[in-house]
């Protein structure tokens, strides 16, 4: 595992239109070009340079295999990050996602995050499985957020607080008020 660079660029566009063409469950419905791709990527990279984000590939035989991210909320929820994990098909359930969840938990709480937030398709019940194992717990859901396949899909939202006192430090901060 390790950040993403540059020359990722044929090998994340390969990625993620395979997962497309799978029909992964993943937020992306058609295929992107590669001049897609490398603005995303531009973009990401410079927000990993800035401490916007932070992004994780995990590379077998020195083919990107896996993508992740922590997306920093802004404003009064700066506090909170936004994961997202991706794996392509025939890498999964081996524990790349376990590992790269578990590292991806240890970057937030050294980046100084409170709180953990992610979405999961609820026809996606191993990655759920895994999310709860890491500790997420559902918070929320939308009814048939999801259109895919002729099927409408619920849209899972999870959430791990990493410091276990902040519902404590909340309610001391709420008492001085």
């Amino acid at each position: 595992m390790r950040t993403p660079r540059w020359e990722d660029l044929d090998d994340l566009t390969e990625f993620i239109n395979s997962l497309v063409d799978e029909g992964a469950d993943i937020a992306l419905p058609d295929k992107i070009t590669r001049e897609q791709e490398a603005e995303w990527l531009g973009h990401h990279l410079a927000d990993l340079e800035n401490d916007k984000v932070f992004m994780m590939v995990a590379e077998v035989d020195g083919k990107v295999v896996a993508n992740s991210e922590i997306g920093i909320k802004k404003g009064y929820s700066s506090h909170v990050g936004e994961i997202g994990i991706a794996i392509r098909q025939g890498y999964r359930e081996v524990g790349i996602g376990t590992e790269m969840l578990r590292a991806l938990i240890v970057q937030a709480e050294k980046m100084g995050l409170k709180i953990l937030t992610l979405g999961v398709f609820s026809t996606n019940a191993k990655a759920k499985h895994v999310y709860e194992k890491a500790g997420f717990k559902e918070t929320g859901r939308i009814p048939k957020e999801i259109y895919k396949g002729g099927k409408f899909i619920d849209h899972i939202m999870m959430t791990k607080e990493l410091m276990s006192g902040i519902r404590q430090e909340n309610v001391a901060d709420a008492s001085q008020t």
